[in-house]
């Protein structure tokens, strides 16, 4: 248990890095042209929305992936399970004002609650190795960005804008369009792999 713990903790300090780095410019720009030498090429070959529909596709097939063998589905829906039932037997008691059961409730409550603390480690770890993928993918997305400004797309609901465009908030247009996409494929992708939901 320690060592799961142990393997949580690390995997969110991972986590946490690859996150900042997004702030370093050095780091941020090294990385992205980099990985231009591999992805330059494709983005000559077709439309820039396209590769983003082929970069999230990817990113929804490997998340999918990773989750599945570093998750324990089965275990999470009994968690789950338990934690309804638990809420709900806390809150007749409450309503009903059985002190008793109140009582027994609250020494029941550290169990779940320690159960719910461990599911939630456990999903550190697939996040990190999602994200130490996923970032390089977008910073290499904003250095081809900065070399090719003008790139459009056509999203539905919001109509043609250049990748750049701030549509949702602050949200730029090629965020937007990489969630959208990853999103819909990764559905896909846990649906035929059966992959519940977190």
């Amino acid at each position: 248990m320690k060592k799961k713990k142990f393997g949580g903790f690390i995997a969110l300090l991972v986590a946490m890095a690859m996150i900042l780095s997004y702030s370093i410019a050095p780091i941020r720009d090294g990385v992205g042209e980099a990985l231009d030498v591999v992805l330059g090429p494709l983005a000559g070959m077709m439309p820039f929305y396209i590769l983003i529909i082929i970069l999230s596709a990817a990113t929804g097939l490997y998340s999918s992936i990773i989750q599945k063998y570093t998750i324990d589905y089965e275990r999470m829906t009994e968690v789950q399970e338990r934690m309804k039932v638990f809420q709900r037997e806390f809150r007749e008691a409450q309503l009903s004002g059985d002190e008793k059961k109140i009582k027994k409730m609250d020494a029941k409550r550290d169990k779940v609650m320690k159960e719910q603390m461990e599911l939630s480690q456990q999903q550190f770890t697939p996040m990190a190795y999602i994200l130490i993928i996923t970032v390089p993918i977008f910073f290499w997305l904003l250095f081809r960005l900065g070399v090719t400004p003008d790139a459009t797309v056509v999203m539905p609901f919001f109509g043609s804008h250049t990748l750049t465009d701030a549509v949702l908030g602050p949200v730029p247009a090629w965020i937007l369009w990489y969630m959208i996409c990853s999103l819909s494929i990764s559905q896909v992708v846990r649906k035929s792999l059966n992959i519940g939901g977190i």
